[in-house]
């Protein structure tokens, strides 16, 4: 089976517009995330430290949150900040459980200096999580605080490991890109990570989450046992990175302009009027080396794209390919590293048997 020119930009049209469509309703969506804690464990702080930049302003007094107050940020996003249910005014009990219920994501605060999960934050979080599960536990505090993991254990045994737990530093920034991490895995199943991304400061870490994702998809795709049959998938993977990142980096990228760039690097076969099999374009598809010829096309298309935004380097044909090509030839070499290294694990495990 061969794919001529025509089919090619077909089916490449077909895919821009669908992923397109998909990116931009994100854009359109609000994302509601509220959280929960007492006075003194940092909500605020936490915030304002995620995403860089004073939104939230800190220093309340105990007995001040004691109703619900809407921060919203930018357009689409809303952060709600509520006291635990037991400081709430009872005939506003009702209206903080329909927050909890509507949040696309909730941030249950705990103070790693204090009283970790005492009897009324474990009665706050039961009774939270009967109309929400969509929760992330968060441990704050914990530069002042000994023993985190053991911390972090006594809150998974006592929450039956229901939820993720993530201990934090809102004073210094530990394990701030954690927390994204934690909040954009959420928001992904909601399809709404993308807008939350592109309003955080730190790009760096989102960009390679999702390289290092679409190399993964890549791999399983080159990997097909049916050469040819997995080339749209592929085209799919390749061109919703490079929309998400030019997103990402608001650097809108055009239709004619991904396709130029894509044929030029990954397709390789930039001025032909035919493009055979995907076999051709991902050699030796359909066995380890098709998965990891396809995951390294991929990750290199994503790393030379986002260094090139990072960098504010026009995305032209002529300024991509010999950084992609690049970046290509290094994935091929971590790659046949680690196979080598693989081998001589299999040859020290037989030695010692």
């Amino acid at each position: 089976m061969e794919f001529n020119k025509e089919e090619f930009e077909k089916s490449f049209d077909e895919v821009f517009e669908q992923k397109s469509e998909e990116i931009n309703s994100q854009l359109d969506r609000k994302i509601l995330i509220t959280m929960v804690g007492d006075v003194n464990c940092g909500k605020s702080s936490t915030i304002n430290k995620l995403m860089k930049e004073d939104i939230v302003s800190v220093g309340a007094k105990p007995g001040e949150t004691i109703h619900i107050k809407e921060i919203p940020y930018k357009e689409n996003i809303i952060f709600v900040d509520t006291p635990g249910l037991d400081d709430v005014v009872k005939e506003n009990t009702e209206v903080t459980l329909k927050y909890y219920k509507n949040s696309d994501v909730i941030l249950f605060f705990l103070n790693a200096a204090g009283t970790v999960l005492s009897e009324n934050e474990l009665n706050n979080l039961k009774e939270i999580e009967k109309v929400s599960q969509e929760i992330i536990i968060v441990l704050n505090k914990i530069d002042a605080a000994d023993d985190i993991p053991a911390l972090v254990k006594y809150i998974q045994d006592h929450t039956e490991y229901k939820y993720p737990v993530t201990p934090i530093s809102s004073r210094t920034g530990e394990n701030i890109i954690m927390l994204q991490n934690k909040l954009l895995d959420v928001l992904e199943k909601k399809s709404k990570d993308i807008m939350f991304a592109m309003n955080l400061k730190e790009k760096a870490s989102i960009a390679n989450r999702w390289i290092l994702a679409a190399g993964v998809s890549s791999a399983a795709i080159g990997a097909s046992p049916i050469p040819g049959s997995d080339f749209i998938p592929l085209i799919g993977v390749q061109v919703g990175l490079m929309l998400k990142l030019s997103t990402l980096y608001d650097k809108p990228i055009s239709k004619e302009n991904a396709k130029e760039l894509l044929i030029a690097t990954v397709v390789g076969n930039a001025g032909k009027t035919i493009f055979r099999q995907i076999v051709k374009i991902v050699p030796g598809a359909g066995s380890i080396i098709g998965a990891s010829v396809a995951g390294a096309t991929t990750v290199a298309l994503g790393y030379a794209i986002k260094y090139m935004h990072e960098n504010n380097i026009d995305l032209q044909v002529e300024h991509l390919k010999p950084i992609y090509e690049m970046l290509l030839k290094k994935e091929k070499e971590k790659e046949k590293q680690q196979n080598c290294d693989g081998d001589d694990n299999d040859d020290n495990n037989i030695t010692s048997v």
